[in-house]
Protein backbone atom coordinates (compact mmCIF):
# COMPACT_ATOMS: atom_id res chain seq x y z
CA UNK A 1 0.00 0.00 0.00
CA UNK A 2 3.10 2.40 0.92
CA UNK A 3 4.42 1.50 -2.04
CA UNK A 4 1.87 2.38 -4.15
CA UNK A 5 1.18 5.96 -2.76
CA UNK A 6 4.45 6.61 -2.88
CA UNK A 7 4.14 6.32 -6.70
CA UNK A 8 1.43 8.30 -6.84
CA UNK A 9 2.91 11.11 -4.94
CA UNK A 10 5.95 10.47 -6.88
CA UNK A 11 3.43 10.63 -10.01
CA UNK A 12 1.95 13.78 -9.39
CA UNK A 13 5.64 15.50 -8.46
CA UNK A 14 6.92 14.29 -11.72
CA UNK A 15 3.54 15.83 -13.68
CA UNK A 16 3.90 19.16 -11.49
CA UNK A 17 8.10 19.63 -12.22
CA UNK A 18 7.33 19.16 -15.70
CA UNK A 19 4.80 21.30 -16.19
CA UNK A 20 7.05 24.30 -14.60
CA UNK A 21 9.36 23.13 -17.09
CA UNK A 22 6.69 23.84 -19.46
CA UNK A 23 5.82 27.48 -18.24
CA UNK A 24 9.46 28.07 -17.82
CA UNK A 25 10.45 27.57 -21.49
CA UNK A 26 7.18 29.07 -22.71
CA UNK A 27 8.29 31.92 -20.51
CA UNK A 28 11.93 31.88 -22.17
CA UNK A 29 10.37 32.15 -25.33
CA UNK A 30 8.52 34.29 -25.35
CA UNK A 31 11.12 36.67 -23.91
CA UNK A 32 13.23 35.94 -26.59
CA UNK A 33 10.53 36.55 -29.20
CA UNK A 34 9.96 40.03 -27.39
CA UNK A 35 13.54 41.09 -27.08
CA UNK A 36 14.28 40.77 -30.99
CA UNK A 37 10.78 42.21 -31.96
CA UNK A 38 12.06 45.11 -29.83
CA UNK A 39 13.54 48.29 -31.50
CA UNK A 40 17.46 48.08 -32.19
CA UNK A 41 19.12 50.70 -29.84
CA UNK A 42 22.73 50.68 -31.47
CA UNK A 43 21.98 53.20 -34.06
CA UNK A 44 21.69 55.88 -31.20
CA UNK A 45 25.51 55.82 -30.89
CA UNK A 46 26.31 57.23 -33.84
CA UNK A 47 22.56 59.71 -34.23
CA UNK A 48 20.80 61.66 -32.19
CA UNK A 49 17.13 60.77 -32.47
CA UNK A 50 14.99 63.38 -34.03
CA UNK A 51 11.34 62.79 -32.53
CA UNK A 52 10.41 60.06 -30.19
CA UNK A 53 7.10 57.92 -29.24
CA UNK A 54 6.67 61.01 -26.14
CA UNK A 55 7.30 63.81 -29.10
CA UNK A 56 4.24 62.00 -31.10
CA UNK A 57 1.87 61.09 -28.14
CA UNK A 58 1.59 65.23 -27.27
CA UNK A 59 1.23 65.65 -30.84
CA UNK A 60 -2.12 63.58 -30.93
CA UNK A 61 -2.57 64.40 -27.36
CA UNK A 62 -3.09 67.84 -28.75
CA UNK A 63 -4.63 66.91 -32.24
CA UNK A 64 -7.85 65.19 -30.30
CA UNK A 65 -7.77 68.48 -27.90
CA UNK A 66 -7.94 70.48 -31.07
CA UNK A 67 -4.83 72.85 -30.29
CA UNK A 68 -1.78 74.03 -31.81
CA UNK A 69 1.35 71.82 -31.36
CA UNK A 70 4.67 73.11 -32.11
CA UNK A 71 8.13 71.22 -31.13
CA UNK A 72 10.81 72.61 -30.05
CA UNK A 73 13.94 69.99 -30.38
CA UNK A 74 17.33 70.90 -31.05
CA UNK A 75 19.62 67.92 -30.69
CA UNK A 76 23.25 68.86 -29.48
CA UNK A 77 26.16 66.50 -28.74
CA UNK A 78 26.99 66.33 -24.92
CA UNK A 79 30.00 68.32 -25.35
CA UNK A 80 27.80 71.36 -25.91
CA UNK A 81 25.47 70.92 -22.82
CA UNK A 82 26.38 72.47 -19.35
CA UNK A 83 28.55 69.98 -17.27
CA UNK A 84 26.16 71.77 -14.24
CA UNK A 85 22.95 70.72 -16.01
CA UNK A 86 24.17 67.00 -16.44
CA UNK A 87 25.23 66.50 -12.71
CA UNK A 88 22.07 68.19 -11.95
CA UNK A 89 19.77 65.87 -13.69
CA UNK A 90 21.76 62.98 -12.67
CA UNK A 91 21.94 63.75 -8.96
CA UNK A 92 18.04 64.24 -8.89
CA UNK A 93 17.15 61.40 -11.09
CA UNK A 94 19.11 59.29 -10.74
CA UNK A 95 21.96 59.45 -8.16
CA UNK A 96 23.68 55.79 -9.14
CA UNK A 97 23.62 55.81 -12.99
CA UNK A 98 26.91 55.73 -13.38
CA UNK A 99 27.14 52.39 -11.11
CA UNK A 100 23.92 50.63 -11.99
CA UNK A 101 23.41 48.23 -15.02
CA UNK A 102 19.94 50.23 -15.79
CA UNK A 103 18.08 49.34 -12.69
CA UNK A 104 18.46 50.16 -9.15
CA UNK A 105 17.63 47.11 -6.88
CA UNK A 106 17.97 49.59 -3.76
CA UNK A 107 15.88 52.23 -4.91
CA UNK A 108 13.26 49.80 -5.76
CA UNK A 109 13.34 47.98 -2.32
CA UNK A 110 13.23 51.49 -0.83
CA UNK A 111 10.48 52.92 -3.09
CA UNK A 112 8.09 49.67 -2.58
CA UNK A 113 8.66 50.44 1.42
CA UNK A 114 7.40 54.15 0.95
CA UNK A 115 4.67 53.39 -1.07
CA UNK A 116 3.51 50.21 1.10
CA UNK A 117 2.98 52.41 4.31
CA UNK A 118 1.30 55.02 2.39
CA UNK A 119 -0.79 52.58 0.89
CA UNK A 120 -0.44 54.18 -2.58
CA UNK A 121 2.36 55.23 -5.68
CA UNK A 122 4.36 58.28 -3.83
CA UNK A 123 7.34 57.04 -5.20
CA UNK A 124 8.87 55.58 -8.48
CA UNK A 125 12.20 53.69 -9.04
CA UNK A 126 12.93 54.22 -12.90
CA UNK A 127 16.45 54.86 -13.72
CA UNK A 128 17.47 57.07 -16.06
CA UNK A 129 18.12 54.25 -18.68
CA UNK A 130 14.06 53.48 -18.03
CA UNK A 131 12.85 56.79 -18.69
CA UNK A 132 15.05 57.12 -21.21
CA UNK A 133 13.54 54.10 -23.39
CA UNK A 134 9.53 55.15 -21.71
CA UNK A 135 10.49 58.54 -23.79
CA UNK A 136 11.92 56.71 -26.84
CA UNK A 137 9.50 54.52 -27.78
CA UNK A 138 6.90 53.62 -25.45
CA UNK A 139 5.30 56.89 -23.57
CA UNK A 140 3.60 57.18 -21.26
CA UNK A 141 0.93 54.58 -20.76
CA UNK A 142 0.45 53.16 -17.60
CA UNK A 143 -0.03 49.18 -17.97
CA UNK A 144 1.90 46.12 -17.15
CA UNK A 145 2.95 45.19 -20.36
CA UNK A 146 4.62 48.23 -21.24
CA UNK A 147 6.54 48.58 -17.80
CA UNK A 148 7.78 44.86 -19.23
CA UNK A 149 8.66 46.25 -22.15
CA UNK A 150 10.44 49.15 -21.06
CA UNK A 151 12.77 46.57 -18.55
CA UNK A 152 13.67 44.74 -21.47
CA UNK A 153 14.29 48.04 -23.55
CA UNK A 154 16.64 49.20 -20.35
CA UNK A 155 18.68 46.46 -20.79
CA UNK A 156 19.00 46.80 -24.09
CA UNK A 157 20.34 50.46 -23.84
CA UNK A 158 23.04 49.41 -21.55
CA UNK A 159 24.39 46.86 -23.42
CA UNK A 160 24.23 48.96 -26.82
CA UNK A 161 25.57 52.69 -25.27
CA UNK A 162 28.10 53.70 -22.95
CA UNK A 163 26.72 55.93 -19.87
CA UNK A 164 27.81 59.11 -21.28
CA UNK A 165 26.38 58.27 -24.62
CA UNK A 166 22.86 57.29 -22.72
CA UNK A 167 22.89 60.26 -20.90
CA UNK A 168 23.27 62.31 -24.03
CA UNK A 169 20.71 60.88 -25.65
CA UNK A 170 18.55 61.67 -22.12
CA UNK A 171 19.46 65.18 -22.13
CA UNK A 172 18.21 65.18 -26.03
CA UNK A 173 14.94 63.74 -25.71
CA UNK A 174 13.66 64.75 -22.35
CA UNK A 175 10.43 66.51 -21.64
CA UNK A 176 11.18 69.69 -20.50
CA UNK A 177 7.77 71.49 -21.00
CA UNK A 178 4.49 72.12 -23.43
CA UNK A 179 6.48 70.74 -26.49
CA UNK A 180 10.08 71.66 -25.20
CA UNK A 181 12.43 68.73 -25.18
CA UNK A 182 15.99 68.07 -25.09
CA UNK A 183 18.34 70.65 -22.85
CA UNK A 184 18.76 72.78 -26.01
CA UNK A 185 15.30 73.54 -26.35
CA UNK A 186 14.78 73.81 -22.70
CA UNK A 187 17.72 76.47 -22.08
CA UNK A 188 16.37 78.57 -25.00
CA UNK A 189 12.29 78.25 -23.76
CA UNK A 190 12.86 78.99 -19.86
CA UNK A 191 16.20 81.31 -19.74
CA UNK A 192 17.07 82.85 -23.70
CA UNK A 193 20.80 80.89 -23.61
CA UNK A 194 22.01 78.26 -25.19
CA UNK A 195 22.40 74.57 -23.51
CA UNK A 196 26.50 74.83 -23.04
CA UNK A 197 25.40 78.33 -20.79
CA UNK A 198 23.77 76.87 -18.69
CA UNK A 199 24.69 78.89 -14.78
CA UNK A 200 24.58 76.18 -12.06
CA UNK A 201 21.23 77.56 -10.48
CA UNK A 202 19.61 77.32 -13.71
CA UNK A 203 20.69 73.69 -14.05
CA UNK A 204 18.99 72.83 -10.63
CA UNK A 205 16.13 75.00 -11.78
CA UNK A 206 15.28 72.69 -14.91
CA UNK A 207 16.16 69.38 -13.48
CA UNK A 208 13.75 69.81 -10.05
CA UNK A 209 11.17 70.32 -13.44
CA UNK A 210 11.74 66.83 -14.56
CA UNK A 211 9.22 64.70 -12.51
CA UNK A 212 6.15 67.27 -13.68
CA UNK A 213 7.92 69.77 -16.60
CA UNK A 214 4.41 70.48 -17.93
CA UNK A 215 3.23 72.27 -14.16
CA UNK A 216 6.28 73.83 -14.47
CA UNK A 217 6.44 78.08 -13.90
CA UNK A 218 8.89 80.52 -12.81
CA UNK A 219 8.81 83.71 -10.99
CA UNK A 220 6.81 82.38 -9.28
CA UNK A 221 7.98 79.06 -9.14
CA UNK A 222 5.01 76.37 -7.08
CA UNK A 223 6.24 74.90 -3.78
CA UNK A 224 7.32 71.71 -5.23
CA UNK A 225 9.17 73.17 -8.10
CA UNK A 226 11.03 75.38 -5.60
CA UNK A 227 11.84 72.77 -2.86
CA UNK A 228 13.29 70.72 -5.73
CA UNK A 229 15.72 73.09 -7.14
CA UNK A 230 16.52 73.96 -3.73
CA UNK A 231 17.59 70.87 -3.13
CA UNK A 232 19.24 69.80 -6.53
CA UNK A 233 21.33 73.10 -5.53
CA UNK A 234 22.56 71.38 -2.16
CA UNK A 235 23.74 68.37 -4.23
CA UNK A 236 25.59 70.20 -6.50
CA UNK A 237 27.36 71.50 -3.67
CA UNK A 238 27.58 68.58 -1.15
CA UNK A 239 28.89 66.24 -4.10
CA UNK A 240 31.47 69.18 -4.70
CA UNK A 241 30.47 69.92 -7.90
CA UNK A 242 30.54 73.32 -7.25
CA UNK A 243 32.51 74.79 -4.31
CA UNK A 244 30.98 77.10 -1.26
CA UNK A 245 31.52 80.49 -3.08
CA UNK A 246 29.84 79.12 -6.38
CA UNK A 247 27.03 78.07 -4.34
CA UNK A 248 26.51 81.29 -2.36
CA UNK A 249 25.98 83.32 -6.19
CA UNK A 250 24.02 80.20 -7.22
CA UNK A 251 21.97 80.40 -4.65
CA UNK A 252 21.34 83.99 -4.41
CA UNK A 253 20.73 83.53 -8.18
CA UNK A 254 18.41 80.77 -7.83
CA UNK A 255 16.23 82.60 -5.67
CA UNK A 256 15.61 85.50 -8.25
CA UNK A 257 14.70 82.56 -10.81
CA UNK A 258 12.15 80.90 -8.28
CA UNK A 259 10.85 84.31 -7.60
CA UNK A 260 9.19 82.20 -4.82
CA UNK A 261 9.72 82.57 -0.98
CA UNK A 262 11.32 79.84 0.98
CA UNK A 263 8.88 77.58 2.46
CA UNK A 264 7.79 77.76 5.71
CA UNK A 265 8.77 74.93 8.41
CA UNK A 266 5.55 73.64 8.53
CA UNK A 267 4.77 73.60 4.75
CA UNK A 268 2.11 70.87 3.78
CA UNK A 269 4.40 67.94 2.68
CA UNK A 270 1.25 67.21 -0.14
CA UNK A 271 1.85 71.03 -1.47
CA UNK A 272 5.88 70.31 -2.18
CA UNK A 273 5.12 67.03 -4.21
CA UNK A 274 5.09 67.11 -7.86
CA UNK A 275 1.77 67.09 -9.36
CA UNK A 276 1.07 64.37 -11.59
CA UNK A 277 2.03 64.94 -15.25
CA UNK A 278 -0.21 62.82 -17.19
CA UNK A 279 -3.69 62.32 -15.69
CA UNK A 280 -5.28 61.13 -18.84
CA UNK A 281 -2.53 60.12 -21.25
CA UNK A 282 -2.95 59.21 -25.02
CA UNK A 283 -1.14 56.12 -26.01
CA UNK A 284 1.72 56.48 -27.79
CA UNK A 285 1.05 55.65 -32.01
CA UNK A 286 3.04 52.27 -32.68
CA UNK A 287 5.77 52.96 -34.78
CA UNK A 288 9.53 52.02 -35.77
CA UNK A 289 12.53 53.20 -33.55
CA UNK A 290 13.03 56.83 -33.41
CA UNK A 291 14.80 58.25 -36.83
CA UNK A 292 18.06 59.82 -36.14
CA UNK A 293 19.08 63.27 -37.04
CA UNK A 294 21.51 64.36 -38.62
CA UNK A 295 24.50 65.26 -36.92
CA UNK A 296 25.54 69.27 -36.03
CA UNK A 297 27.81 70.51 -38.72
CA UNK A 298 29.82 72.55 -36.42
CA UNK A 299 30.73 69.69 -33.72
CA UNK A 300 34.35 68.28 -33.93
CA UNK A 301 34.95 64.97 -34.92
CA UNK A 302 35.82 62.83 -32.20
CA UNK A 303 34.26 65.66 -29.64
CA UNK A 304 31.96 63.87 -28.54
CA UNK A 305 32.88 60.48 -28.46
CA UNK A 306 31.28 58.36 -25.96
CA UNK A 307 33.23 57.01 -22.94
CA UNK A 308 32.37 55.02 -20.18
CA UNK A 309 33.44 58.34 -17.74
CA UNK A 310 31.85 60.20 -15.11
CA UNK A 311 29.08 63.69 -16.39
CA UNK A 312 31.49 65.63 -18.21
CA UNK A 313 32.83 67.73 -15.44
CA UNK A 314 34.18 65.15 -13.48
CA UNK A 315 36.21 63.57 -17.02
Amino acid sequence: MSARISRRRGGRWGRALAALGLLGAVGAGALAVAWATLPDPSGLARRLPATTALVEQRRAEARLRGVPFRVQMQPVELDRISPRLAEAVVLSEDASFFGHAGFDWQEIRNAAEQNLRAGRTVRGASTLTQQLAKNLWLGTERTWLRKGREALLALKLERSLTKRRLLAVYLNVVEWGDGVFGAEAAARRWFGVTAAELSAAQAAALAAMLPAPRRAELSPAPPWLARRARKVLGLLRQTRKIGDDAYVAAAAELERILGAPAEPGDADASDLEPPDDDLAPVAAPAGPPPRPAAPPRDVTPGGAAPGDAAPPSTD
